[in-house]
């Protein structure tokens, strides 16, 4: 495959993730947001295998180290990412929990220069700052007064935050994985291990109950299947086949455009405005990846 399908399926995967935020509008009010996370990712769960068993592609037993890096991947980037941003959205909204989770470009960016030896020239770096500069302006303008603070805003800001360090992980500690295991067997073990994970939570807390399953409406399960099936399952492969064939600095600035396919989406689908600003912190982003990705591109094209 090359680089420019790789990009394409990035973009794929931020625009389907930009919609979850437009699905989860449906859930907010009538579904606990525990039950939530754990109805999703059971749904995930349950679309992995059935892929796998359609398509005659077999759940291999990992080795034990395997085992427990995958139960690593699970619990930052599905038990401890979730339970974060749920809570931290007691806290604050989603807008200015947003705009700290468009900080992941630069977390991952700067973890595999310091982890992985991975280069991190001036473009990379230009690139990073631009997309984080452009998710902002959409952010703020969107909502512009998300940095008012409140007295406790400052436990949302750090929960949030902790959302960003579960997706650095989970992005960056499938290295080996991705290599030995391949994409489809690291996401659904660790989707399979974080679930139980989650399950096991919600059951203990008592909000993983028949009457509470019983009690969500079909849209609200089209919603789950949305964010399960498509949020999860299919962009978690896609994401990860990314970061191995191009890497996690140069996949992670995609993120950015997150922010910007989630204001479209609320435009075409909820009647949002759409303003000036959006769309140049759109134009911003997307300057960004083309900077952070482009150092890389020229030397292959030219046969070096």
């Amino acid at each position: 495959m090359t680089d420019r399908l790789t990009y394409l399926k990035l973009c794929a995967v931020t625009m389907i993730w930009g919609a979850t935020f437009v699905a989860g509008r449906y859930l907010a009010t009538g579904v606990d947001p525990l039950l939530a996370a754990t109805l999703r990712f059971m749904l995930a769960s349950a679309a992995l295998l059935g892929f796998m068993g359609a398509t005659r592609v077999r759940l291999v037993r990992p080795r034990g180290g395997q085992l427990l890096q995958l139960a690593v991947l699970g619990f930052f980037g599905i038990f401890f990412y979730n339970l974060c941003f749920f809570y931290g959205l007691h806290y604050i909204n989603a807008s200015r929990a947003s705009l700290i989770v468009a900080l992941n470009p630069a977390v991952i960016g700067l973890a595999a220069w310091l982890l992985f030896k991975e280069r991190l020239g001036a473009g990379k770096c230009l690139g990073i700052a631009l997309c984080l500069g452009g998710a902002g302006v959409v952010i703020i303008s969107r909502n512009p007064q998300l940095l008012i603070s409140t007295d406790q805003a400052w436990l949302g800001d750090v929960l949030v935050f902790g959302c960003v360090v579960g997706w650095g992980v989970y992005s960056l500690y499938s290295r080996t994985l991705n290599q030995s295991l391949g994409p489809l067997q690291t996401v659904t073990w660790s989707i399979l291990l974080g679930t139980a994970m989650l399950a096991t939570v919600t059951a203990v807390s008592g909000k993983l109950t028949l009457a509470a399953v019983a009690a969500i409406h079909l849209p609200q399960w089209l919603s789950l299947l949305y964010l399960g099936v498509l949020g999860s399952a299919l962009a978690y492969i896609a994401w990860y086949d990314g970061i191995r064939r191009i890497g996690a600095t140069r996949a992670g600035v995609f993120i950015a455009l997150n922010p910007l396919t989630a204001v479209i989406c609320g435009a075409l689908l909820l009647d949002e405005q759409l303003t000036s600003p959006m769309l140049l912190g759109g134009a911003v982003i997307l300057l960004g990846i083309y900077l952070c990705n482009k150092p890389l591109a020229q030397p292959r094209a030219m046969g070096i």
